[in-house]
């Protein structure tokens, strides 16, 4: 059952910028800050005994910004979600690089347990990355929620940023994949 939840919960999250443009149209913005609250609620109900810090971390930030949408009645509570989930990575990643392991390289060894120094340096290397591009999309989805349509916000924080995060794990794939292949050749 707790894998069907967390299962649904992941489904929503995903789709929370259409939830909310959806739910902006029908309803005022407290009730669906209090319907969102409720999933974050589960959230944090459904994965109290975790060990990842980040799900509790990102599910509080979340209450913390819709509750200004349940008490004052306006949208931008809810539209700041993801800037608060920007924040809160670049936070958890950031923090990483001063408090070892990275957590890129603590990805990295749930594949190989066994990583060398110049495996555990681009691991932070690309750490690094994630922290930049953690900055830069929480930037822009705080210009799409303080200066945007709601149009415009869905858009950026429903798709474009989906896409952008994609592409970003897919070139960092690449080039880890052609820096092992080079490090197999000189060895």
């Amino acid at each position: 059952m707790k894998t069907l939840t967390t299962a649904l919960i992941a489904l929503l999250l995903i789709f929370y910028p259409i939830i909310v443009y959806t739910g902006l149209n029908y309803f005022e913005p407290r009730y669906v800050a209090v319907a969102l609250i409720g999933v974050f609620s589960l959230r944090l109900a459904t994965n109290s005994k975790s060990k990842q810090p980040w799900l509790k971390l990102t599910s509080v930030m979340a209450i913390s910004v819709l509750l200004f949408s349940v008490v004052f009645d306006q949208a931008i509570g809810v539209l700041l979600y993801p800037v608060a989930m920007n924040l809160g990575l670049l936070c958890i990643f950031s923090y990483s690089l001063y408090q070892k392991p990275s957590v890129i390289e603590t990805l990295a060894r749930l594949q190989e347990p066994e990583l060398d120094d110049f495996a555990v340096k681009y691991t932070e290397k690309v750490t690094w990355v994630w922290c930049l591009f953690f900055s830069i999309n929480g930037s822009i989805a705080l210009y799409t929620a303080l200066y945007s349509s709601i149009a415009q916000w869905t858009l950026y924080n429903g798709l474009i940023s989906y896409i952008l995060m994609g592409t970003l794990m897919s070139v960092e794939w690449l080039v880890r994949w052609k820096v092992k292949a080079g490090r197999k050749k000189s060895v």
